[in-house]
């Protein structure tokens, strides 16, 4: 049984304006490493569709979605259409873990910020990933 509160079109609508890629928190990180010199790549062709890409330091970052992501702070699961959503976002959490474990058996360090992280301490998050370049053998 259908709960969802939208019409089929309405909700279809909705979903197609949500972005996967230059959302705001990544938008916002990308500003803050450009600014302190850290230079990368955006969306490179590496397994798992990274966000951000540090190729010569196989450096992979991903700006994960609170929700899309189920944040254990913050992740709501939605009470509509349970087992959809269930389904979905536990897929999700497994598709990450294995996109680390695959890209860390290809020799890839593997970072994931939480959106929230980057809305509450951008510089902490800045500065974690400078401290993995930084420490980076040439």
């Amino acid at each position: 049984m259908n709960t969802d509160v939208m019409t089929s079109k309405q909700r279809s609508r909705c979903m197609s304006r949500i972005r996967g890629r230059n959302t705001l928190p990544e938008l916002h990180l990308r500003r803050a490493l450009w600014s302190r010199g850290c230079r990368y790549r955006l969306h490179y062709g590496v397994l798992g569709k990274p966000d951000i890409v540090f190729v010569s330091a196989r450096i992979a970052v991903f700006v994960d979605g609170c929700f899309w992501h189920a944040c254990p702070e913050h992740g709501v699961r939605p009470k509509n259409n349970r087992e959809f959503w269930r389904k979905k976002l536990d897929r999700n959490i497994e598709r990450d873990r294995e996109v680390n474990r695959l890209l860390a058996k290809a020799g890839w360090k593997v970072i994931r910020v939480w959106e929230h992280e980057i809305a509450n301490g951008l510089d902490a998050v800045v500065a974690r990933i400078a401290t993995k370049l930084e420490h980076q053998p040439e």
